[in-house]
């Protein structure tokens, strides 16, 4: 099994992104280039916690869709306002179970999180399956698609 963790605190999430972006396409080694895009979900996790805007947008690719655990989908500008709501806490959480399988251009990473927080004052639990779809877009590694399964209770 494999953990990603948030690095709270401990993470510059816009040096981190850049160096991997840049470092991630010079590399033809899978195994380096799965434990990049694997930092890279990490530092984009915490950006998600922290509502760094830009953390989040440089993480986004041309085209994106979210497919939420109900069927419903949003594109790129709904997700990241809907993410940016200032009535919306996410606690920081973790990924377990982290797959990532590499398709040339598009990397699929899928794994398993446990996500707390609050909306509206109301906390919320979630425990769901995902795959976040990264394609190679302009020499830079993106997510184009987030699909998530919720798991029942």
């Amino acid at each position: 099994m494999s953990t990603r963790t948030h690095l709270q605190g401990r993470l510059c999430c816009g040096l981190l992104f850049a160096a991997i972006t840049l470092t991630g396409l010079a590399t033809t080694d899978q195994a380096a280039l799965k434990a990049l895009l694997a930092q890279q979900a990490a530092a984009w996790d915490v950006a998600i916690c922290r509502k760094d805007q830009s953390g989040i947008e440089k993480n986004l690719g041309a085209g994106f869709r979210h497919i939420g655990p109900y069927a419903d989908t949003s594109d790129r500008a709904t997700f990241l306002k809907d993410l940016l709501d200032p009535a919306l806490t996410i606690d920081p959480y973790t990924v377990d179970d982290l797959e990532v399988r590499i398709y040339g251009e598009i990397a699929l990473l899928s794994g398993t999180t446990r996500m707390t927080g609050s909306y509206e004052g109301k906390p919320f639990k979630s425990h769901y399956r995902y795959v976040d779809t990264y394609n190679l877009q302009n020499g830079r590694w993106v997510v184009v698609n987030i699909q998530i399964t919720r798991f029942r209770e």
